[in-house]
């Protein structure tokens, strides 16, 4: 904050009022003068004292107008100090902000990339989303006929009996000797015998007693469910079970898991009644437990039909280990023979190259001396 002093006009007001106070007084001396002529001594005194009062106030008012000169310099001087201090200040909180804008600018750059890449995942993930409703879309489509859906439930079942069983082990589609075809028929040995298995889908009695809203809907819906499952149970009973040709059973495969826990949970009864006519249900997940199962009779039974064969087999290598160790004893009288004639070959040897060195240092009265016995060994002779 700036403080401007005008000494000039100080230092005239100053005069002025000192002339003004003189004037004054010497218009009351004059006055005085009239009334009595005693007080111009006295009068004169203190003009006399007034004019050294005077004085001292301008040696005063020269002091003072020093000391402003002084208090304004130093103001200057601080004024330009906090000038500079505050342009100093100004400039690095300019500087501080240039930078912090900068990295704003740089973190916003970065932030808008990362909202660029997630923006095309969401557009990916949206695109998966409409193909997705689509197939949901597709799948309703499917459920909604009764001749889409029953395909849906043999695709289903073909699907986890390929999985679960070897190729050889079942026939999709097979015709029985009654003209009837079943969905898939599993190879097993009698007993039990071969057992069918055929795809079925209560899905709009289910699906009544989902949306049920009152007691007589959900009713009504649960009585449509108790038909539809009896008869199915019924058909399946009727059709593929064969007496002398397919097992004494056969399974009905639920290909959904809702419906399949909804009649053991609230149904009990249509289980019980698929118990009476050798008709077992099966979700899923059951249906590959069963198949498993189905899959390990089969092994053991192809184990016990080759059990024969596996006893030949066993004869035969159990003749084919004794030649062998008669060829292997064979053999080793070979090497004992073949290592005896070697050893007696080395000491006839030996002996040759003794004599042959005699021979060489002609050393003929040792050769005299050594003569051969009238009955030599067989050593001796070799």
């Amino acid at each position: 904050m700036t403080i401007a002093i005008d000494f000039s006009n100080i230092t005239i007001q100053i005069g002025l009022l000192v002339t003004c106070l003189f004037i004054l007084f010497l218009w009351l001396a004059f006055r005085a003068t009239n009334r009595s002529l005693k007080l111009v001594a006295p009068l004169a005194d203190q003009i006399n004292a007034l004019g050294q009062r005077v004085h001292e106030l301008g040696a005063g008012q020269e002091r003072l107008t020093g000391g402003l000169h002084h208090i304004g310099d130093s103001q200057t001087k601080s004024q330009n100090g906090m000038m500079q201090l505050v342009e100093k200040r100004l400039a690095e909180v300019q500087e501080q902000m240039t930078e912090n804008l900068q990295g704003s600018a740089r973190r916003t750059a970065h932030s808008l990339g990362e909202l660029q890449q997630r923006l095309t995942s969401i557009d990916k993930a949206q695109d998966n989303i409409t193909k997705l409703s689509g197939d949901v879309l597709s799948l309703q489509d499917i459920l909604a006929n009764k001749q889409t859906r029953g395909a849906f439930g043999e695709i289903q079942l073909n699907d986890i009996v390929t999985k679960a069983l070897p190729s050889d082990s079942y026939t999709l589609q097979a015709t029985l000797s009654t003209g009837r075809r079943a969905d898939c028929l599993i190879h097993l040995p009698n007993p039990p015998g071969p057992i069918a298995i055929d795809s079925k889908f209560p899905l709009e009695a289910y699906e009544a007693i989902r949306k049920a809203k009152t007691e007589r809907d959900l009713s009504e819906s649960a009585r449509l469910l108790r038909q539809s499952v009896k008869k199915h149970i019924r058909d399946i009973s009727d059709k593929y079970i064969i007496e002398g040709e397919t097992a004494d059973g056969a399974l009905m495969f639920l290909p959904s898991e809702a419906v399949y826990a909804e009649l053991h949970a609230n149904f009990s009864e249509l289980v019980r009644e698929g118990f009476s006519a050798r008709v077992w249900i099966v979700s899923p997940t059951t249906c590959m437990a069963t198949l498993n199962t189905m899959r390990a009779i089969l092994k053991d039974a192809r184990m016990r039909e080759q059990a024969g064969a596996i006893r030949n087999e066993l004869s035969l290598l159990y003749q084919d280990v004794d030649r062998l160790g008669s060829r292997v004893e064979n053999l080793d009288r070979h090497f004992g023979q073949a290592s005896k004639d070697i050893s007696e070959i080395k000491i006839s040897a030996d002996k040759a190259g003794r004599r042959a060195r005699r021979l060489d240092a002609f050393d003929f009265e040792e050769l005299a001396e050594e003569k051969p016995s009238e009955n030599p060994a067989i050593g001796d002779n070799l």
